[in-house]
């Protein structure tokens, strides 16, 4: 989780390839008119996003169902956002990266050609909602490299799965 250009998809991925399991781009399972909402420079609601959430949440469902793991990118920069995915799987763990706004924003002009415009950060800063002491999960710097940040995330495992 986190905002976007925090480097969620890069990470979900190594994290996947990690621990063996399925990775699922959050991001490609929205809705064109969300797309193009958010490439005009428009931030997105909790009405537009609902949907999104709920095809989300049953990735995750069906996972569980399945007794697979799955790592998913999303940015639930909310609350009730993260409560609406974990509903469709109780145990899920969410890894917050988290970062210097300077730091996010030029990793965001260097991804040309992506849908979310850099001048949606502001508002997905506004909106971001840090995990809370009774959610699972683990916050991570994203000035560490790629490399440390699996270790960490590996440790995080190893230590939830003693």
């Amino acid at each position: 989780m986190g905002v976007s250009g925090c480097g969620k998809s890069e990470m979900g991925r190594r994290l996947a390839d990690a621990l063996g399991i399925a990775y699922a781009e959050g991001d490609d399972d929205h809705p064109p008119a969300n797309v193009a909402k958010m490439a005009a420079g428009t931030p997105l609601t909790d009405i537009d996003r609902r949907d999104w959430l709920l095809l989300l949440q049953s990735r995750i469902a069906a996972a569980a169902a399945r007794n697979e793991g799955l790592v998913l990118s999303c940015s639930s920069l909310k609350r009730r956002y993260r409560d609406l995915l974990r509903a469709g799987d109780p145990a899920l763990v969410f890894v917050h990266l988290h970062g210097d706004r300077a730091l996010i924003a030029q990793r965001m002009h260097q991804r040309p050609g992506h849908f979310m415009p850099p001048a949606l950060l502001e508002s997905q800063l506004r909106d971001l909602e840090p995990l809370q002491a009774d959610e699972a999960g683990i916050v991570l710097d994203i000035a560490d490299t790629p490399e440390q940040l699996i270790e960490q995330l590996m440790q995080h495992c190893r230590q939830q799965a003693d």
